[in-house]
């Protein structure tokens, strides 16, 4: 086992912890009910839209995707540490001879890997625009980037607050009002408001510009892919996941 610490133990190690969550998920009926519901609810606003505005793009569905996730991501997330508390399976976990973040990432991972899945399963309406018309085939993967990118953020937050919350509800509660806090920050009534309350500070443009993830998001379903705001859903991933492992590295003294 000492191997484990090494390179390709590094890599054995998250995979042994990747391989026991995902099929957790997998196996489990509750996680394809929700990913049906997910693409279902997400389908169908696509789908009046589309019909109301005869408009050969993605936009309404990527529009609305930051929104679906706010329940979505606290969903999937939940489960990754709450349940081992629950189980009192942790204390069994934390004995094993692995680093602390081979289990985040292989948590992390498996998380991951499910909500790419789901976002893929929304593939059949880019067949479909194709098939219908001409639809900019870079937007859409630009803004398919974008919902990789905002969805990896929020299941990295997910992952740490389960980490650090007892029970599942608790995890859901706090992790859904955490990415609301994110998302909703950049919607513009918001924004206007809390500037109205305090004209001269601005908190609003300040939370929307400093804070929120929808400027950023919103610039890959633009179609612009920038270095800047790559570095930031990285940054914010990896600093979240790093508090997760720093919280379970204090747990087992």
């Amino acid at each position: 086992m000492a191997s484990i610490k090494g390179g390709t133990g590094w890599l054995y190690g998250v995979r042994v912890i990747f391989s026991r969550e995902i099929g957790a998920y997998f196996d489990s009926s509750i996680a394809y009910v929700f990913a049906s519901v997910f693409l279902l609810l997400s389908g169908s606003i696509f789908m009046n839209s589309f019909f109301l505005h005869s408009i050969v793009d993605m936009s309404e569905y990527f529009r609305t995707l930051p929104l679906l996730l706010l329940l979505a991501i606290p969903a999937i997330t939940m489960r990754s540490w709450s349940e081992e508390y629950a189980q009192r399976t942790f204390e069994l976990l934390m004995t094993l001879p692995l680093r602390s973040f081979h289990v985040v990432l292989g948590k992390y991972l498996a998380c991951l890997t499910f909500y790419l899945v789901m976002l893929a399963g929304s593939f059949p309406i880019v067949l479909m625009l194709i098939w219908l018309g001409q639809p900019d085939l870079g937007i859409i993967a630009s803004s398919y980037l974008g919902g990789m990118f905002l969805g990896a953020c929020f299941l990295a937050l997910g992952v740490f607050i389960s980490g650090i919350s007892g029970e599942q509800i608790v995890s859901f509660v706090l992790s859904a009002f955490a990415c609301a806090l994110l998302v909703l920050s950049g919607h513009e009534k918001v924004v206007e408001v809390l500037d109205g309350l305090a004209p001269a500070r601005q908190i609003g443009t300040w939370l929307y510009e400093s804070v929120s993830v929808i400027p950023h998001y919103e610039s890959f379903c633009r179609g612009v892919v920038s270095l800047g705001d790559v570095i930031y859903f990285t940054s914010l991933t990896i600093f979240f996941l790093v508090m997760n492992e720093i919280t379970l590295r204090l747990s087992r003294y």
